[in-house]
This record gives structure tokens, C-alpha cells and sequence, in this order.
């Protein structure tokens, strides 16, 4: 990969990242558990709990990757490995967080995936806001998982390579 490549790759990644960065920042703002559960239903405060801490874990490791790119394209001297290792660490932290979220209050699920259907499936129903958020920034983590594969596991497979050398 060129670093103009990698260059450009760093810019949409952090375009597409303030996105994403905007809706979870706006929806986290304005709702907390009372919100998102009217009910008082001991298993939905416990989705929730477990929603809303997802939700938070990947709006940090988002805003860190957001501001390393930041830092990589701001450089005088564009550091390519620098912006490599950023890039990596977007589709390792962030794209990883979205699909595979730790308390599992959804999971992408495959079969939908090419039939235009949402590909999202929630464990319990959540109210519409919330279903709304993760709806919204599927398709940024979609088209970041796209542009990112290389960094799935080429990516250090070069490396190592690089430094058997």
C-alpha cells in the first residue's frame, strides 16, 4: 500500500469516523438507563446496562482513532506507519467493538447481509431510539470494515515479514 493510499484511507477513515462519533456522542447525551427503560423490567435495566456501556467503550476507542488520524495527517512530514498503525487499530478496536460488542445486546447476522435486509439483530427488542443509533451507524462500520481488511491480517503478516528481514 502507497502512502498516498494509506493517506487517503487515514482521511475517509476519520471523515467516517466523525460521523459515527456525532450520532453516539447525541444519542449518549440525551439517554440514559430511566430513558431507555420506562418499564423498570429487570432484564431490560440489564440490556441496557449492557447497550449503553458498549455503546460508550466504542465511542471512546472511536474518538481515539479519530484523533491519531487527526495527529497522522496534521504532521509536516506524513509518518506512514504512524497512520498504519491507526488505521489498524480502527478495524481491530473500533469495527471489532461494533460487530462483536462485549455485552452482546445485538450481533450482526450474516444471512441478512446481501438480501437488503438489516443485518443487525437485537437480543431483546429495544425501544426505538436506541435501535435507531445502532441502525444509523451500521453502515459506517460496514463501509470501514470494507475499506479496512487489509488490516484484518495482512497488515501484520507484513510486518513480521518486514522484520525477519
Amino acid at each position: 500500500m502507497t502512502a498516498a493510499n494509506v493517506h487517503k484511507l487515514s482521511e475517509t477513515t476519520r471523515e467516517k469516523l466523525k460521523y459515527a462519533i456525532e450520532k453516539m456522542e447525541l444519542f449518549l447525551n440525551q439517554n440514559a438507563l430511566p430513558q431507555l427503560d420506562t418499564d423498570q423490567d429487570e432484564e431490560m435495566v440489564h440490556f441496557y446496562q449492557g447497550f449503553l456501556s458498549d455503546l460508550r467503550h466504542l465511542l471512546v476507542f472511536s474518538e481515539m482513532s479519530y484523533e491519531k488520524l487527526g495527529v497522522a495527517l496534521r504532521r509536516a512530514t506524513f509518518d506512514e506507519s504512524f497512520a498504519q498503525k491507526a488505521l489498524y487499530n480502527v478495524y481491530h478496536y473500533g469495527v471489532n467493538n461494533f460487530f462483536y460488542p462485549k455485552n452482546e445486546s445485538y450481533s450482526e447476522d450474516g444471512r441478512y447481509a446481501y438480501t437488503g435486509q438489516d443485518a443487525i439483530r437485537f437480543r431483546k427488542k429495544p425501544v426505538r431510539q436506541a435501535r435507531d443509533i445502532i441502525m444509523d451507524i451500521t453502515k459506517v462500520y460496514e463501509e470501514l470494515r470494507d475499506d479496512l481488511t487489509y488490516y484484518e491480517s495482512d497488515y501484520l503478516t507484513e510486518r513480521r515479514m518486514q522484520n525477519q528481514v
